[in-house]
């Protein structure tokens, strides 16, 4: 995103790096064949000595933070020799888990100074180096974060998704004519977009919800949370794992609702933001010593405060005497949903920076509970409300 004070990220060893020959897919079953200087018998491995020789050679031409990652990878193995595809992971911005557990069990500390004492940053880079320790436990992860970065692609998802959620509003609010507890207006469920249990058949109903919001109070807290705290994650994370976190707390919020609160409609887009706004607090809570955030308790107390009158403001109209009788109004059950989605599937994302999601055993139990509620909530969908004899308000 910005220049660095340093060479920027090596992506190339200096002369060594030309000799890399292009990868295709990564091969599971061996790791890729090493230059012959470095690997006569075509191991796939090099020796320590080698490598180290090597990065004295060419320090000059490395970025410091990766140079002393590399380092810390050659002092690491005990037996040595170092996986020539652990160099190429490096050097192309990639790492897997052995790769991250060679360097945490290594025997040589990272000795450069921390990034909060770079000094002559511009704006964009204090900017970057803020996000890493907004969000990053630990500080080889902030020192790679840093130096990676590029800003490309940059966090479209949650920016795309908080502009339709605006633009949507305003629309509709010009069309009912009102801005300020939206949802009391009797045409207010007649959008297409609002989940409404006489018409859970229509699919598209489970996430489009998200883009209608009660009032400009619902929507202002949900917009500000989604970009203070959803754009710092995908600028780490990227589009694809947050998306994915946002996304299963939004359908998690209307499945719930339409299993535990089966007469009521939902709008707005709590469910994604509960998630990811409940696995970044649940992160910290569970790095607190490694989290270096400014005012980590007091701005998590906030965060909880405003949380809690969001739901307290759910539960109070969800009660509150109807305006389009007998259809009750929107449901507060799918902030539940959202925190649930938020302390499991997204707590396992948030604490694998870069690491492979499948190579994680609670990432598959989790994702196996997630889909067995799913399925459930299908099938309580298709059967519960006709065995049940449950008496459902009108189509709108």
């Amino acid at each position: 995103m910005g220049e660095h004070p340093s060479p920027g990220p090596a992506v190339a060893a200096g002369a060594e790096a030309e000799r890399i020959e292009e990868l295709g897919p990564e091969a599971d079953e061996r790791p890729p064949a090493a230059p012959e200087d470095c690997d006569p018998g075509n191991t796939g491995y090099i020796s320590s000595g080698k490598f180290r020789s090597l990065l004295e050679s060419h320090s000059s031409k490395l970025d410091p933070h990766k140079r002393e990652v590399l380092l810390a990878l050659a002092d690491s193995h005990t037996d040595g020799q170092i996986c020539y595809q652990d160099f190429v992971n490096l050097m192309s911005n990639k790492r897997s888990n052995s790769f991250r557990q060679a360097i945490l069990q290594g025997n040589r500390r990272l000795c450069s100074k921390a990034l909060l004492e770079e000094k002559g940053l511009n704006l964009s880079q204090r900017l970057i180096r803020h996000v890493a320790y907004e969000t990053l436990p630990r500080e080889i992860d902030r020192k790679w974060y840093y130096d990676s970065y590029t800003c490309c692609p940059p966090p479209w998802f949650m920016i795309t998704i908080t502009l339709l959620e605006v633009a949507l509003f305003l629309y509709n609010g010009v069309s009912l004519d009102q801005f300020v507890l939206q949802v009391t207006h009797p045409r207010y469920l007649q959008n297409a977009l609002v989940y409404h249990p006489q018409l859970r058949a229509q699919a598209w109903r489970y996430l489009t919800y998200i883009f209608m919001h009660a009032g400009i109070e619902h929507l202002g807290l949900n917009v500000v949370l989604q970009l203070l705290v959803g754009v710092p994650l995908e600028m780490v994370h990227g589009a694809t794992r947050i998306g994915l976190v946002y996304v299963a707390g939004v359908v998690a919020g209307s499945l719930a609702v339409s299993v535990a609160d089966m007469t009521a409609p939902v709008v707005g887009s709590s469910g994604g933001v509960y998630a990811l706004v409940s696995a970044h607090l649940a992160n910290i809570v569970m790095n607190w010593s490694g989290m270096k955030c400014q005012f980590k308790l007091l701005r998590m107390g906030v965060a909880l405060i405003c949380m809690s009158m969001e739901f307290g403001r759910a539960v109070w109209l969800r009660f509150h005497p109807s305006a389009y009788p007998p259809c009750p109004h929107p449901s507060f059950v799918a902030h539940l949903g959202g925190v649930a989605v938020g302390i499991t599937l997204g707590v396992v994302v948030l604490r694998n920076y870069e690491q492979r999601l499948q190579d994680q055993s609670l990432w598959w139990i989790f994702v196996a509970m997630y889909t067995i509620f799913v399925l459930f909530a299908v099938f309580w969908n298709i059967f519960a409300y006709t065995l049940l004899d449950l008496k459902l308000p009108p189509p709108p």
